[in-house]
């Protein structure tokens, strides 16, 4: 079966500066797939490759069976990207930042409005319909920047730290979301600094300095570093790295 991710030696440089360094995985569809790091350590790099925006240094890659770097139109409409800023337009209304971004993806007419049902109703988004964007709080603004991603039915979806200062029952809330976009076929590649989160990813890779250093289910990475929560495997994992890095 062919992988929804599939990277090898993936590498980018600025300057004498490694900011992602042989990347090589394979993510199936379907998957729930956490990618951990410090901050610094690439994912945000990694990722603006694997979504087409950025070109690597080296290496190859796929992303829904598009070359990352031939095939850049393919993978923008086959992916939904949801970034650690803020990226919609403060000054329109809920429905009206949905709409846009729908036909940027080119939904119109009753299927735009069918999906848009959907995705409110999926959010808890239809009360809010008529507001300005910048008038409701931070976690509903969040919701709204998923809703954005997803309303045209991405086969993949990468989330950039989606949780990122928004409170426990929101980010409880997003993790049902992402379980059920999952287990309709859709692959998730996530980013995040909650380890309680990480626990609901299939799989987790650990990113330092641009490499991976660790990658396994979390009762896997828990074992093998015979550690009881995933943030102690995560400082032990980076120390590891960081000693072997100075000593070579």
């Amino acid at each position: 079966m062919q992988a929804s991710i599939e990277t090898r030696d993936l590498t980018r440089r600025f300057g004498s500066f490694i900011a992602v360094d042989r990347l090589t995985l394979r993510v199936e569809r379907g998957e729930v797939f956490g990618f951990l790091g410090a901050n610094g350590a690439g994912k945000t790099t990694a990722i603006r490759m694997l979504c087409g925006l950025l070109q690597p240094s080296s290496g190859t890659g796929k992303v829904a069976g598009c070359d990352i770097q031939t095939e850049t139109d393919g993978i923008r409409s086959r992916i939904g990207y949801m970034p650690q800023k803020f990226a919609l337009y403060p000054d329109f209304s809920v429905e009206m930042n949905m709409r846009l971004y729908g036909g940027l993806y080119g939904l119109k007419g009753q299927a735009l409005r069918d999906r848009m049902d959907v995705i409110s109703r999926l959010l808890n988004l239809e009360p809010l319909l008529s507001q300005r964007t910048d008038s409701i709080p931070w976690g509903w603004q969040q919701r709204l920047n998923l809703a954005c991603a997803i309303l045209h039915k991405p086969e993949i979806l990468f989330l950039d730290e989606p949780t990122a200062s928004v409170d426990p029952v929101s980010r409880r809330h997003f993790w049902d979301i992402i379980a059920e976009l999952a287990a309709s076929g859709t692959t998730i590649f996530v980013t995040s600094h909650y380890m309680d989160e990480v626990e609901y990813c299939g799989r987790v890779a650990i990113l330092v300095q641009g490499r991976i250093a660790a990658l396994d289910t979390p009762v896997g990475l828990k074992t093998t570093y015979g550690h009881a929560s995933l943030g102690e495997v995560f400082l032990d994992v980076v120390e590891r790295a960081q000693t072997t890095s100075s000593t070579q």
